[in-house]
């Protein structure tokens, strides 16, 4: 429909090589959307006569209401679902009208604007999610203040902590990702479309009345830009990435606590796969395979950005290849919220397993010799060898636990640093090991961000107003696009009502 100078028409595999119908079938509801809003536009600048737009507008909303009705009347030998759509409606109606629907656009400013249509609701939609997601890790921290567990660098026992604090630090994590996707859709929710191929139109069109009518906040001014650009892409490629990163973090915790060497959770058995051979397995599928998936989002975001690399001004056919690997990232991204959200809300915990892996742990040993600072007034170097020296023998005499230790085991140790000091005797320093029990481990913890159980309350309670606030703003975006919808569809119905 297109091939106004090439003569004939394409060779066969040029036009399979070509064409993206396939890869474009999700954009096909936001084409006929953006097109309302362009006709709609094209009336009411006094580009189109009322009875051209009416027929246009019936034999859209025909395509919206009936699934068939595109491959009843569209070209079949199209290279893309624009160019479907539009000898669609030219066959419904007619050349004089229909063909007048694509007047002062081009699919350059087209396809951009069906982008940012669907991106900015895969957005919501993801916001949405992720929100559900801080909500359960919210409510198993609430759950989970004072269930003491050994805190992990290197994978190995570092300091005592409590679960909740795992549970908060990913809502963080999360919450940094939900404001990174709310600043990108701001970029996204502006339209390019009036930008022509390239450099505009010398029609009388109204850009910002288009926007507006499809519930964007803004138009991309620069036509070059508004075609040209797909930072907005990379962008979300990257948060997407980001995201699934963090999901990563939280999936490996989780493999690692359900193994049978920590048994600290449980994996229900809805989120579980079982082995062909072996019938006492119970493997976490489900997360490793959002490790798996996280590097094929990594691997799309090189492509994607490998494609913008390169490239002119204006648009190239090359920017095609964006699309398939965009749906790709929002719906793994999508998939993989859902599933890390139904584990966090259904894994058992087991605190008694928990608690007996932090009292027999060598975790405390910071607390110990932070206390040996304030009872002895010693360095913290000094105090970490002291600690150090205790510890290596506890481990090399049958990992005794340090509230096990003997006065004589003290003594031995110390001496072999040739550690003397007036208060911090052996005797002093087994007090002082003894009062370190999990329990004031956590307690003596001071610190801003602490796993002190008053921090906890703390940062639960933050972290339950700024959800609640983002909640919100969210419905706030979502609504300003359902009612946009609304007015257009109002519009188009009471135009098409007074011609009847």
């Amino acid at each position: 429909m297109y091939r106004s100078r090439p003569s004939g028409n394409l060779d066969n595999r040029a036009l399979s090589f070509l064409s993206s119908t396939t890869e474009d079938a999700d954009l096909f509801y936001y084409d006929l959307l953006g097109s309302q809003a362009h006709v709609l536009m094209l009336y009411e600048s006094n580009i189109l006569c009322k009875k051209e737009t009416i027929e246009i507008l019936k034999a859209i909303d025909q395509l919206l209401s009936r699934s068939d009705t595109l491959n009843e009347y569209a070209d079949p030998v199209s290279e893309d679902i624009h160019e479907m759509i539009e000898s669609a409606i030219i066959k419904m109606t007619s050349i004089d009208a229909g063909g007048k629907m694509h007047t002062a656009r081009s699919r350059n400013d087209q396809v951009v604007l069906d982008i940012r249509m669907k991106l900015r609701d895969e957005l919501n939609r993801i916001s949405s999610q992720l929100l559900r997601l801080i909500k359960s890790l919210l409510m198993r921290a609430r759950e989970n203040i004072d269930t003491i567990m050994p805190m992990y660098t290197h994978l190995q026992q570092a300091q005592l902590g409590v679960l909740s604090h795992y549970f908060l630090s990913y809502c963080f994590s999360l919450i940094r990702n939900f404001e990174r996707f709310s600043e990108a859709y701001n970029r996204i929710n502006i339209s390019p479309l009036g930008a022509c191929a390239i450099g505009g139109s010398s029609m009388p069109i109204d850009r910002e009345k288009v926007a507006t009518l499809l519930g964007f906040s803004d138009i991309v001014y620069n036509s070059v830009d508004a075609t040209t650009s797909r930072d907005f892409l990379i962008e979300f490629s990257s948060i997407s990435l980001i995201t699934m990163l963090d999901l990563c973090r939280v999936s490996e915790d989780f493999i690692v606590w359900s193994t049978s060497e920590f048994g600290f959770i449980i994996l229900d058995d809805r989120y579980s796969s079982s082995s062909s051979a072996m019938p006492q397995k119970k493997n976490p599928d489900p997360l490793e395979l959002i490790r798996g998936k996280t590097a094929v989002i990594e691997g799309h975001l090189v492509a994607v950005s490998s494609i913008m690399k390169g490239l002119t001004s204006g648009y190239s056919r090359d920017l095609q290849e964006i699309k398939p690997l965009l749906w790709k990232i929002s719906t793994v991204l999508e998939s993989s919220i859902e599933i890390i959200n139904g584990i966090v809300s259904t894994i058992s915990i087991d605190h008694d397993k928990m608690y007996s892996a932090s009292a027999t742990s060598y975790a405390i040993s910071l607390d110990i010799s932070e206390q040996l600072i304030k009872e002895g007034n010693i360095s913290f170097r000094l105090s970490h060898k002291v600690i150090g020296a205790i510890v290596d023998y506890a481990s090399r005499h049958g990992n005794i636990s340090l509230s096990s230790l003997t006065i004589p085991d003290i003594t031995i140790a110390l001496k072999k640093i040739n550690f003397s000091h007036p208060i911090l005797t052996a005797e002093k320093i087994l007090s002082i090991i003894k009062l370190i029990t999990p329990e004031n481990s956590i307690k003596f913890r001071i610190t801003k961000g602490s796993p002190n159980k008053s921090e906890q309350i703390v940062m639960i309670n933050y972290i339950d107003k700024i959800v609640s606030d983002y909640e919100n703003d969210l419905e706030l975006r979502s609504s300003k696009l359902y009612l946009a919808k609304d007015h257009l569809d109002k519009k188009i119905k009471q135009l098409i009502h007074e011609s009847s």
